[in-house]
């Protein structure tokens, strides 16, 4: 029969370890959530590992995952995380309480290491958040192991507990774990979401000097599954390296112009509102988006010219690249000229007629007609650097992706989907086209290896945004693959040439696979 000496067994102290990671994660995130300029130890690491991780790995992340790709890197470090709790449980069964100890302080040394180095945050703060949370991990797992009065007497693994019955000892045990635990995961899931979520900004924006039209119906059809014509905010997709979006209070906040100008400036977002406001409808698409991919969108921007800032700033005759550099230390670099001529680069403060949403670039952001957001695209817009086109590399460029981003031609099929199952017969035929600066000149579509015939194409609301294509097709029963591609505005047909995002954007004719059947 086992004795009172055997009640802390193995998978009690690791499940004691377990536990307390769990706790001291959640403790984590709960602080994050509730005091203003605590980061999120998780999401630091992971802002790390996204800084380090090769490039090659980032390209199977960003396919596997998509816009899903934060998420699962998160959850890949809690899984992490809780495994060394797994470590220090069996050090603690072999060693006792102490062996847990390397364990909980290095990887708070980790995370706190991580988290000093993120933007907008208290160092105090986050250092004292840092101690609290391995602090209350450890007096968990001490708890978790002492005796049935754990404030008078710690047990040391192996000795009696206080003469428990063993029974009654494990049940005790088993209803603080699950207790705690469940405590901690709730306490978790809470602090996540009050990290994650994003607030409204509450600001009133002037209208532009000059306003768009909205959208009419020649501007778009109705052909259900086809991605409208405006994509909306809460639909854009979002690629960006940081793990938390940036809370910034627009009331601090400023961008700088600065490097190689005669007049170096500084902007608030209150004066930047006072400026003369455009707006224009631009396609921007991520440069790791396949062919035939959701990392694109169109939306109607609105915000101030780039060019007359940089005016203001009087950029001296050597300057060749515009960087946009993010509050979080990311940055984009393009040539100057991009800015100055009349493409319409901005520095954006709304989109789709309202103020930019946090995880599209509140306060501001670059938008730079024609250029994979890569090397253009600057959300949380902290400041404008002008230098040398060879005196800096942005982000992307040294690892690995072209140092010059133009937007490729290309089209897609949205109705029908891949594999879709249909009837026999007429089968509408409907997707979405766009070459930013260029705009589209016509769009076919193609049965099996038949004839290449034209489609309907929606009124361009710009020549910088994308436009509707669909058309009607018959097929008769059995499989058949359907293609399509684009010609530009400059007469220029989409290649069928296969070739994969790196280095600087994909291409090819987007050809799904359909069965008719009755």
């Amino acid at each position: 029969m086992e004795t009172t000496e055997a009640i802390l067994t193995k998978r009690q102290s690791i499940a004691a370890g377990v536990v307390a990671v769990g706790v001291s994660l959640a403790v984590s995130e709960l602080l994050a959530g509730l005091v203003d300029r605590v980061p999120s130890a998780i999401s630091a690491i992971d802002t790390y590992i996204i800084d380090i991780t090769p490039p090659a790995v980032e390209d199977w992340a960003i396919g596997t995952f998509g816009t899903n790709d934060k998420a699962a890197l998160y959850i890949g470090t809690v899984v992490v995380a809780l495994g060394l709790g797994v470590l220090a449980g069996i050090g603690v069964h072999r060693r006792g309480f102490l062996a847990a100890l390397p364990l909980f302080v290095g990887f708070g040394a980790v995370g706190l290491v991580a988290s000093l180095n993120q933007p907008l945050i208290s160092g105090v703060l986050t250092v004292l958040a840092g101690v609290l949370t391995v602090g209350t991990g450890l007096y968990v797992l001490w708890w978790m192991l002492a005796t049935p009065h754990p404030l008078q007497s710690p047990a040391v693994i192996g000795e009696p507990t206080d003469g428990l019955p063993v029974d009654a000892s494990r049940r005790q045990f088993m209803g603080r774990a699950a207790g705690v635990g469940t405590v901690a995961v709730v306490g978790g899931v809470f602090g996540r979401r009050l990290i994650t979520v994003t607030r409204t900004p509450d600001v009133v924006l002037p209208p532009a000097a000059e306003t768009l039209a909205a959208p009419v119906a020649i501007d778009s059809f109705a052909v259900p599954g086809l991605a409208p014509i405006i994509t909306p905010n809460d639909n854009f997709y979002r690629i960006d390296t940081a793990t938390i979006i940036p809370r910034i209070n627009e009331t601090r906040w400023s961008m700088t112009i600065e490097g190689l100008v005669d007049n170096p400036l500084e902007f608030t977002f209150d004066q930047l509102l006072t400026m003369d406001l455009v707006e224009d409808f631009v396609t921007i698409s991520c440069v790791s988006n396949e062919v035939g991919g959701g990392l694109v969108g169109n939306a109607k921007w609105t915000g101030v010219p780039l060019v007359t800032l940089l005016e203001m700033a009087a950029p001296k005759e050597d300057a060749e690249q515009v960087v946009g550099w993010s509050v979080d230390g990311w940055s984009s670099g393009f040539p100057i000229e991009a800015a100055m001529d009349d493409r319409g680069a901005m520095v954006a403060v709304a989109m789709n007629d309202e103020p930019l949403p946090q995880r599209h670039g509140f306060p501001a952001r670059l938008i730079v007609p024609g250029l994979y957001g890569y090397v253009s695209a600057t959300k949380w817009l902290d400041r404008i650097e002008l230098t040398t086109w060879d005196g800096f590399d942005s982000y992307w460029v040294p690892r690995g992706w072209a140092k010059e981003g133009p937007i490729k031609t290309q089209s897609r099929i949205d109705v029908p989907r891949n594999r879709d199952r249909l009837a026999p017969g007429e089968v509408i035929v409907a997707g979405v086209a766009w070459a930013p600066l260029k705009g589209i000149e016509k769009v076919e579509v193609r049965v099996n290896e038949g004839a290449w015939v034209a489609a309907e194409t929606s009124d361009p609301l710009s020549i910088k945004a994308w436009v509707q294509w669909k058309t009607t097709v018959t097929l008769a029963e059995g499989v058949h693959v359907l293609s399509v591609r684009a010609t530009d505005g400059d007469g220029i047909t989409q290649t069928a040439q296969v070739v994969r995002p790196r280095p600087d954007g994909a291409t090819g004719h987007h050809t799904i696979r359909v069965q008719a059947t009755a």
